[in-house]
């Protein structure tokens, strides 16, 4: 139980790890459309995006799958980016998030992206481990209670800004997704591989 908590503690951690926000960024991205009314679209949402990166990190832990690590560092800022383009192609296309099977196939996708990326410094953790599974459920329910409190996070925040502030909804997605396309754009400039 002991082995459990710890990785549970792991995977909070990895998640609200302010200097290493790309996380943080991408659960924010992901939320931005949404507001309290569907906040089960977006619970789905988190957890198909928890279970693709958990399976990923199975995949790199039991070296089924290796992948190139710059690659990846890459990858990541632009899920995050095509996220928040997602988010403005929906105003100016004046649609709403009814179907979320686009979003769910990104999301499983950009889970798998970002599991890969933590699968370097995962293996080192589990590298005397016998049992991977156990390590890999811990850190699967760290993940998920971290982001289940960032999106509550996210979704209070435009509750606010569209409730008490009474700025319109459609306005919020845009200057949100253009500011998490502004402080991605770093991201994707300094991981460019080379």
């Amino acid at each position: 139980m002991e082995e459990f908590l710890f990785y549970i503690d792991l995977g909070l951690q990895h998640v609200l790890d302010f200097s290493a926000y790309d996380h943080i960024l991408f659960l924010a991205a992901l939320a931005i459309p949404f507001t309290f009314k569907s906040w089960k679209k977006v619970v789905l949402l988190a957890t198909v995006f928890t279970i693709a990166h958990c399976f990923s990190l199975g995949l790199s832990s039991y070296q089924i799958v290796t992948i190139n690590v710059e690659l990846i560092e890459f990858l990541i800022p632009v899920t995050i980016l095509i996220t928040a383009l997602f988010n403005l192609f929906i105003v100016k296309n004046k649609k709403e998030i009814q179907s979320t099977k686009l979003h769910m196939v990104a999301t499983t996708f950009f889970g798998l992206i970002h599991g890969f990326g933590f699968s370097n410094y995962f293996k080192m953790l589990m590298a005397e481990e016998e049992d991977k599974l156990t390590p890999l459920l811990g850190f699967a329910t760290g993940i998920e209670m971290s982001q289940l409190l960032i999106l509550i996070c996210a979704l209070g925040l435009t509750f606010l800004v569209i409730n008490v502030f009474k700025v319109k909804q459609w306005l919020y997605v845009i200057i949100a997704s253009i500011i998490v396309l502004l402080i991605t754009i770093p991201m994707l400039i300094n991981t460019f591989p080379l």
